[in-house]
């Protein structure tokens, strides 16, 4: 599915998935580095991960769509409930920071929003990543919660679909 002429988003693939668990970001980006470990779960059709490419072809990121876009200490506290769905995303560690995360973000729940009819879309972000906050409050989402065990570690954000 294309949107703008400018990502495709397609269910992903082993290929896919050996590249994104070889992504290694920047600090303080690193937590978010890929591992080979997660490629049985980037490919698991529960989590329904798709892959995105530009218009050349290449793979730019990645969007999941339901319970691999939560975390635990989110589900520990009941955070989740069936009223929207979760989006989680990752984009290719060069690109980051180059000004694409916006429509990157808007194309991904452009996508969800066709294939799944949410009535919201929710996502959870680490609190420290102040780039991502700020796409993904200009693409509409608000900030409905902090949380953490040793403070805000986590912010939970919905936007109406």
């Amino acid at each position: 599915m294309a949107f703008e002429n400018t990502y495709v988003l397609r269910p992903i693939t082993r290929s896919d998935a050996e590249k994104i668990s070889g992504w290694r970001y920047p600090e303080p980006f690193s937590s978010y580095d890929g591992n080979p470990s997660s490629i049985p779960g980037l490919l698991d059709p529960r989590y329904d991960y798709h892959a995105v490419f530009d218009d050349t072809g290449e793979l730019v990121g990645y969007f999941c769509f339901g319970a691999d876009a939560t975390i635990p200490e989110g589900r520990r506290r009941g955070l989740y409930g069936d009223d929207a769905l979760d989006v989680g995303l990752g984009m290719r560690p060069d690109l980051t920071g180059r000004g694409r995360g916006l429509e990157f973000v808007k194309t991904g729940l452009r996508f969800a929003e066709e294939k799944f009819s949410p009535p919201a879309f929710r996502l959870t972000v680490a609190a420290f990543n102040r780039r991502a906050v700020a796409v993904y409050e200009k693409a509409g989402f608000d900030l409905i919660q902090e949380f953490g065990d040793r403070g805000p570690e986590w912010l939970l954000m919905r936007r109406p679909a």
